[in-house]
């Protein structure tokens, strides 16, 4: 414990970091998995296909493939930009992926009605998406993207394998000063497991609240 007390500085920095990779990340692959779920589900296949394309895509490249290729790859090709940008758009691109697939879920199950019923009032496929499917699609997914931003959240210490100085890179640093690996990284797990915690406890609050009686 002591090691902790003596570094806390350094592993609280880390912790930050950690918290601002997840929030700008998240933020980014909602707006993207939104876009996604727009285009699998447009009546343009097409588009269709091109969502599900990028679907399939990220879904099966692991991220720290992804990260290795954008650090060391973007560079080459003349595009730079700071490394913790670099990861926050990474993680984006490829969550965006899991949450535009649950947001898909959610859009199927709303029933098939409310669309036909929004395209008889006059509203375009974009319009009825965004003010009839769309907001239904949400209360029905609160728990599985809950669990997105939890597995987003666990995603973001690969970026501690290409220079990010999150909470995980802090506490393999401070291992590397104090050879204490138990009790550093015993911490630094714990201090995954409470955010982890309090998503959990965050998104089964707003399901309960949100639920659809049917």
């Amino acid at each position: 414990m002591s090691v902790l007390l003596d570094h806390l500085p350094e592993l609280w920095q880390g912790l930050l970091v950690t918290f601002q990779l997840t929030a700008a990340s998240f933020l980014g692959a909602a707006v993207l998995g939104v876009l996604v779920t727009a285009l699998r589900v447009s009546p343009v296949r097409v588009l269709r296909a091109l969502g599900a394309a990028y679907v399939e895509t990220f879904q099966n490249l692991p991220l720290l493939v992804l990260l290795v290729l954008a650090f060391f790859g973007l560079p080459e090709i003349g595009i730079k930009a700071d490394l913790k940008v670099t990861a926050i758009a990474v993680i984006a691109v490829y969550e965006a992926a899991y949450i535009g697939e649950a947001l898909r879920s959610g859009v199927n199950s709303v029933a098939k009605g409310q669309g036909e019923a929004a395209r008889a009032i006059g509203l375009t496929f974009a319009q009825s998406l965004r003010h009839v499917i769309l907001p239904q699609a949400l209360r029905t997914v609160v728990q599985p993207i809950g669990n997105i931003f939890i597995a987003l959240t666990m995603n973001t210490a690969l970026a501690a394998a290409v220079g990010v100085v999150d909470l995980t890179a802090a506490a393999n640093r401070v291992n590397l000063l104090e050879a204490q690996p138990i009790p550093i990284f015993v911490g630094a797990g714990a201090a995954y497991a409470l955010i982890a915690a309090c998503a959990g406890f965050v998104t089964g609050r707003l399901e309960r609240r949100l639920a659809i009686l049917r």
